[in-house]
């Protein structure tokens, strides 16, 4: 996209504002770190636009606390207190890898997964959010936890200006065929290869 313009327009009978403000399904997935970091950073954006933002974390402990999740909710009070951005939503879907080390087991966390994207296909359908981070959401479906053609035909068939960003390796290729941005991050390097392990400001 030489100077911000597309290469291509299509002949779909939209104007060039329509076409702009399209609601997009987007894709962030690959082995590289980074993904979920670009879809909070973008919720980032989303909240100065004063857009509603509905945040959805499928594999991480509900005992985690991570610093996006603390800098987003602080920016949903500021919301509350001054009106300045948009609110913010976040929950936890469940324990996901953490049946390793955390009582319950892997029916519990299937079912808690399922009714995670049950409680997603009810705020879809009442246009709750304007941006939906659906973050290592990719996992529930690699599992067979979620069914990966009911959230295509969900994705697909969403009302209104929602935009919905999915992150996590091994993005199904029926997901990333009807996503209309698809980014795959590699790994070129990382500390861990020399033994480093994950550190504050960086992994959380």
């Amino acid at each position: 996209m030489p100077q911000g313009k597309p290469e291509y327009v299509p002949e779909d009978g939209l104007t060039t504002r329509e076409r702009r403000n399209r609601p997009l399904v987007m894709v962030h997935t690959g082995p590289g770190k980074g993904k979920s970091t670009a879809a909070f950073g973008l919720a980032l954006r989303a909240w100065n636009q004063g857009w509603p933002i509905g945040v959805y974390q499928f594999v991480k402990s509900a005992k985690w606390r991570i610093g996006e999740e603390n800098a987003l909710l602080a920016l949903g009070r500021l919301y509350n207190e001054t009106g300045e951005g948009g609110p913010v939503f976040w929950s936890k879907m469940g324990e996901g890898w953490s049946w390793i080390q955390r009582p319950g087991t892997e029916a519990d966390h299937e079912a808690d997964a399922r009714e995670g994207w049950e409680q997603i296909k009810r705020d879809l359908a009442a246009e709750t959010y304007r941006l939906y981070v659906l973050d290592e959401f990719t996992y529930p479906m690699k599992w067979g936890w979620v069914d990966v053609e009911d959230v295509v035909a969900a994705l697909r068939d969403r009302p209104g200006n929602q935009h919905v960003v999915i992150t996590g390796r091994d993005a199904d290729p029926r997901l990333v065929e009807i996503a209309d941005l698809v980014t795959e991050m590699g790994k070129v390097r990382h500390p861990m290869d020399r033994g480093q392990k994950g550190q504050k400001g960086i992994e959380w």
